[in-house]
């Protein structure tokens, strides 16, 4: 199982980077430097997670401990290289944007703040959430919550979603959702739950995880039994297989999608 597990990943992996060299040999053309905004409360496979898909040097804060990068200089934000950072991405969290606690209202003001500055971002799930908080957005709890491989559809011209179909496959794992967007934001994707992705300006937010690996995905979803019960944790733990796994693996083109904006400003637009 686990051998099966790694031959899929490892051809997937090397399929997207054949495919990356493919648009113009992406990785490695310009060394970036990301602040990852860690929001997983000391989850050991978010770091790898991330590690593993972004082609930029990673230096982590755990915001939940109160540690966040310092003020961005808007002078350098065009310049790939000039900045203490090229680009911050968001994590996952298991808490919500909503709760009052000093390190979410600190994190959202330095996102608020370094988007304001032109600073390019990333927010996935938790932080594709504090990402609209901190733009002028709502977030609100779902009536039902929303775990599994499910599909998206991608419907905006922006080029975040290059090489990846209107519909695809991703793992998806959630009980809150930007209720309301930002002012001036296009809405990106969406499913049957709701927005799955918006852009303002520099800004991306992604609700779904590309970022996931099978373990991950196993890890997370045996995590929720007390909420959501045996049985609805063992009916997606059964759909989390290799085909479903390498049926998601072309959304993880949003990570060099964002790379490659990041070192062409202005690459990216949406209609």
């Amino acid at each position: 199982m686990q051998a099966a597990r790694d031959t899929v990943e490892a051809v997937f992996s090397q399929r997207a980077q054949d495919t990356c060299r493919g648009v113009g040999d992406c990785r490695g053309v310009t060394e970036l430097r990301f602040a990852l905004l860690n929001a997983a409360h000391e989850d050991a496979h978010t770091s790898r997670n991330f590690r593993r898909e972004l082609d930029a040097t990673l230096v982590e804060f755990d915001v939940t401990a109160g540690e966040l990068p310092p003020a961005v200089d808007s002078a350098a934000v065009d310049d790939p290289g000039a900045g203490e950072f090229d680009a911050a991405v968001v994590t996952g969290s298991r808490s919500s944007v909503y709760h009052d606690e000093p390190w979410i209202t600190a994190l959202v003001e330095w996102v608020g703040d370094a988007a304001d500055a032109g600073l390019p971002v990333l927010g996935v799930c938790f932080g594709h959430q504090l990402l609209a908080a901190a733009l002028g957005g709502r977030v609100a709890a779902m009536d039902d919550y929303e775990i599994g491989y499910n599909e998206v559809h991608h419907h905006a011209a922006d080029e975040l979603f290059d090489g990846i179909d209107q519909t695809f496959t991703v793992f998806t794992t959630h009980g809150d959702t930007v209720a309301e967007l930002p002012p001036d934001t296009t809405a990106l994707a969406e499913n049957d739950h709701g927005l799955q992705a918006f852009r303002q300006g520099r800004c991306w937010g992604v609700q779904f995880h590309p970022e996931y690996d099978r373990e991950t995905a196993e890890h997370v979803t045996d995590g929720k039994r007390d909420r959501l019960g045996d049985d609805r944790v063992d009916a997606v733990l059964s759909g989390v297989t290799p085909d479903s796994y390498a049926a998601a693996c072309p959304a993880k083109g949003v990570f060099d999608n964002f790379c490659r904006a990041v070192r062409e400003p202005g690459r990216l637009t949406a209609d």
